[in-house]
C-alpha cells in the first residue's frame, strides 16, 4: 500500500508551480466524503468553498484524508502550462489509488475542465467527470451520473452565476482572514489570457447578499475580508442592468447604480474593526473614486495590485492591455499622491512575450525602477491554446532568453522590494496576526496595512489580534517587529 501513502505528498515542485491548498476536515456525521484540492488563484481558492457548500447541501463532509474520500476533485488553473503539468500529475496519482478505491469518484473543476472540456472524459479517459466554474450547481448530479457509469460533464458558462445566495464553507480558514467573491468572468481580451474563455463574461454579484457575507464573517469573529474579481475596478450593479429589485432595509426600491468605490464604501462601514482588501485592479479601470474611499476609511488596506505585465508600449498593445506606461504612471501617481508613499503597490509581470525585443525587456525593468513595486508576481510567457496571442502571434523567444529575463526581473524586484522595506525601519504600523511564522513557530506572523508580512513575538499574542508594533529588522520580503500594545483602538 505504498502507493497510497505517496499519493498523499505533493511534490516540493510541483507545489512551487502555483499556490495549493488542500480541503481540512469538516465533520457533521455524514457518511460521505468529498476531498478537495485547489490550485491557482485566490478566485479558485473561493470557488472551492462554494463546492465544499454545495457538496455538504448533498450528503458529503470534506476530508482531509484522501484515502477516506468517495469523490476527489481537483479545481484547477490554465493561467500556465507547468499549472496544467502539475494537474495531470496529480491525477496519475489519482488513478493509481483508484485501482485500491474503485468506487472513487475522481472529477476535473475550474479553468482546465472549462479549456479542454470533452476531451478529459473522451480523449485522456483521466477523469470521471468535468465541470467548468459556472456549474457548480449541478455536481450533486454529475457525481450521481459518474457513478453509475456514464459520461458526466457540464462546462456552460453563464451571463447570470454569481452564487452569491450561497453560503461558502470556509476552507483551511484561520478564522481571521475570509474570501468574498464580488464579482465573475471577464471583458478584457488580454492576449496572453485564458481567463476569458474559460470563467467567461464579466457580471457583477447582488450588493446585498456581498454585505449580508461581510456582516456574518465579522458576527463569527472574522477580522478581514478580500473582495475578489478578475477586475473589481469594473464591479457595476443595477436593478435595471440585473434585472432584480434591489430593496434597502425599509423594503424600499433602490434604483441607484452601485460601482466598485460605492461596494468598497459600504462593505467599509460593516465595522470599522473589519478590515477591507480587495483583488484585482486593472489599471484602465481603477479611479480617483476608488482612491479617495480607501483614504476615507482607515479599515481599508493601503495596498493595491496594480498589474502592468510589461513596461513596453509596443508590448503592452500586443497584449491588448487597453493602456500605455504613461497611462500606467499616471494611475500610479494618483495613488502615490492621494493614498502616500506608505501605500503598498504590486504587480504582475511577464518577461518574454511574443517579439519582445531586448530593450523592451529594458523597458520593463526600468518601469519597476520608477514605480518601485513592494513586491510582484513575476513569469516568464507561457503560450496558452486558444488565446489572441497563440492564434496571432509567434512565440518567438527562446526559452533561455525568457528565463534569464525573468531572472533579472527577479533581482531587481528582490533589490526594491528591499529598498522598499528598509523605509519602514523604525516606523510603527498596525499588524493583524492571522498565523504563525513559516520558521519558528515560537513567533506570529501578521500583514500591515501594505499587505507586508510581519514577524513578532509573544506570549500573550493569538490569532486575531490587531497588534501595535515598531518594524527592528527587515529582510527582501519580511518586515520584523518589536510589540507595542496589543488591539489599539484604532486599526
Amino acid at each position: 500500500m505504498d502507493l497510497i501513502k505517496d499519493i498523499d505528498i505533493l511534490s516540493a515542485e510541483e507545489a512551487q508551480v502555483c499556490d495549493f491548498k488542500t480541503t481540512e476536515d469538516h465533520s457533521t456525521g455524514k457518511q460521505k466524503k468529498v476531498y478537495i484540492e485547489s490550485y491557482g488563484c485566490q478566485m479558485n481558492f473561493s470557488d472551492s468553498e462554494i463546492v465544499a457548500s454545495i457538496m455538504k447541501e448533498n450528503g458529503y463532509d470534506t476530508t482531509s484524508d484522501l484515502k477516506k474520500a468517495d469523490v476527489v476533485f481537483l479545481n484547477t488553473c490554465s493561467i500556465r502550462e507547468k499549472a496544467e503539468q502539475t494537474v495531470r500529475n496529480r491525477l496519475t496519482h489519482f488513478n493509481g489509488l483508484k485501482r485500491f478505491k474503485p468506487g472513487m469518484t475522481i472529477g476535473i473543476l475550474g479553468c482546465m475542465a472549462e479549456r479542454l472540456k470533452e476531451k478529459l472524459l473522451e480523449e485522456e479517459k483521466i477523469v470521471d467527470l468535468v465541470v467548468g466554474p459556472d456549474a457548480y450547481r449541478d455536481l450533486p448530479n454529475l457525481v450521481a451520473t459518474a457513478e453509475e457509469g456514464l459520461k458526466a460533464i457540464n462546462t456552460f458558462l453563464s451571463r447570470e452565476e454569481t452564487y452569491g445566495d450561497i453560503s461558502p464553507l470556509r476552507l483551511n480558514s484561520n478564522g481571521v482572514s475570509a474570501f468574498i467573491s464580488i464579482m465573475r468572468g471577464c471583458d478584457n481580451m488580454c492576449s496572453f489570457c485564458v481567463v476569458p474563455f474559460t470563467r467567461g463574461r464579466e457580471r457583477s454579484r447582488d450588493p446585498e447578499s456581498i454585505l449580508a457575507e461581510a456582516r456574518d464573517l465579522w458576527s463569527k469573529g472574522y477580522k478581514e475580508v478580500t473582495l475578489l474579481g478578475q477586475n473589481v475596478d469594473s464591479y457595476k450593479w443595477s436593478p435595471e442592468e440585473n434585472n432584480k429589485a434591489r430593496l434597502n432595509k425599509k423594503g424600499e426600491n433602490i434604483s441607484q447604480v452601485i460601482h466598485f468605490a460605492h461596494l468598497l464604501e459600504m462593505v467599509a462601514q460593516v465595522s470599522p474593526q473589519l478590515r477591507v482588501r480587495f483583488s484585482t485592479s486593472h489599471p484602465k479601470d481603477i479611479t480617483d473614486e476608488v482612491l479617495y474611499t480607501i483614504k476615507k476609511y482607515d479599515n481599508i488596506c493601503k495596498y493595491i495590485h496594480l498589474p502592468v505585465q510589461s513596461g513596453s508600449d509596443r508590448v503592452l498593445e500586443l497584449m491588448n492591455r487597453t493602456y500605455d506606461r504613461a497611462w500606467y504612471m499616471d494611475r500610479v501617481l494618483a495613488i502615490r499622491e492621494i493614498l502616500g508613499e506608505e501605500c503598498g503597490i504590486s504587480s504582475d509581470m511577464i518577461a518574454g512575450f511574443c517579439s519582445e525585443t531586448e530593450e523592451e525587456h529594458q523597458d520593463t525593468l526600468s518601469l519597476m525602477e520608477q514605480v518601485k513595486y513592494d513586491f510582484s508576481y513575476m513569469f516568464y510567457y507561457s503560450e496558452r491554446p486558444g488565446t489572441l496571442a497563440a492564434k496571432k502571434y509567434a512565440d518567438d523567444i527562446p526559452l533561455e532568453t525568457k528565463k534569464r529575463r525573468l531572472a533579472e526581473i527577479i533581482e531587481k524586484q528582490s533589490q526594491i522590494a528591499f529598498d522598499r522595506n528598509r523605509l519602514d525601519l523604525g516606523k510603527e504600523q498596525i499588524i493583524l496576526i492571522d498565523g504563525t511564522s513559516k520558521k519558528s513557530i515560537a513567533d506570529l506572523k501578521g500583514r500591515n496595512s501594505a499587505n507586508k508580512v510581519v514577524i513578532v513575538s509573544g506570549a500573550d499574542l493569538k490569532l486575531g489580534d490587531y497588534v501595535r508594533v515598531k518594524i527592528k529588522e527587515c529582510s527582501p520580503a519580511t518586515l520584523f517587529g518589536e510589540v507595542l500594545e496589543i488591539n489599539p483602538s484604532q486599526i
